[in-house]
C-alpha cells in the first residue's frame, strides 16, 4: 500500500497495521488550499480535524476593535483547528488561514469517531496528541503570565526556527503579544549583543 505522511506521522507515534493505514486513506481528504484562503471563519462550525501535508497556516481570533491576535502556527506534520467548535459543534471565534499555497489532509467528526471505535490504536495515539498540545498550552500560558517580551521572543526563535522564513514579523509579534515595532526593537538589540 502506497503510504502518505499521515501514516508515517502516526506510525512514529504508534505503528499502524495495514487495515489501519487502509482505514486513515479512506477517511482523510486532500485538499489544495491557496494562500490567504481560510479553512475556517469565525462563525461556521469546524467540520474537520485537520493535518498539515505542506504549507502554512496561522489561527487567529479578530477582538471586538479589529485586532487580530495569532494563536498557533501549523506547518508540515501539524495539526490546526477549533478543537472546541469540532467537538461541541458550536460556532467558532477563529480564523484559520493558509498563509501559504498549502495541501492538508482532513477528516470529519463521523469519521474520527468511527475512528475511534473501530481502531481503538487511535485513541492511544489522539491522546499522545492531546497531552502534548496540552503541554505546549501550558508552557505558552506561563510564559505569557511570567516571561518578558524578549524572552518569549527568544523561546519562540529557539523552538521553532521553521518558522522565521515562512511567517512574517508582524505575525510573530501577533503571537507574542508585543507590537511589531517592539518587535524590532528586540532583534535589533540581540543582533547588536
Amino acid at each position: 500500500m502506497e503510504t502518505n505522511p499521515l501514516i508515517e506521522y502516526f506510525n512514529l507515534i504508534l505503528p499502524l497495521s495495514d487495515e489501519e493505514a487502509a482505514f486513515v486513506q479512506k477517511v482523510y481528504k486532500e485538499r489544495r488550499i491557496k494562500k490567504r484562503q481560510f479553512i475556517l471563519q469565525e462563525g461556521d462550525v469546524c467540520r474537520h480535524g485537520t493535518f498539515v501535508v505542506e504549507g502554512c497556516f496561522r489561527m487567529y481570533l479578530v477582538d471586538t476593535n479589529g485586532k487580530e491576535h495569532n494563536l498557533q502556527f501549523a506547518v508540515e506534520n501539524w495539526w490546526v483547528g477549533d478543537v472546541g467548535s469540532f467537538f461541541a459543534d458550536q460556532p467558532s471565534k477563529l480564523f484559520v488561514e493558509a498563509i501559504e499555497n498549502s495541501v492538508i489532509l482532513q477528516i470529519n467528526k463521523q469519521d474520527q469517531l468511527k475512528m475511534f471505535v473501530e481502531y481503538p490504536k487511535f485513541n492511544r495515539i489522539f491522546r499522545v496528541l492531546s497531552e502534548n498540545a496540552m503541554v505546549g498550552l501550558q508552557r505558552r500560558v506561563l510564559q505569557n503570565i511570567s516571561s518578558t517580551a524578549e524572552e518569549r521572543y527568544m523561546d519562540f526563535v529557539e523552538r521553532y526556527p521553521q518558522f522565521f522564513n515562512r511567517i512574517s514579523n508582524v505575525q510573530i509579534a501577533s503571537y507574542l503579544g508585543v507590537t511589531p515595532e517592539f518587535l524590532s526593537k528586540i532583534r535589533n538589540r540581540m543582533t547588536k549583543s
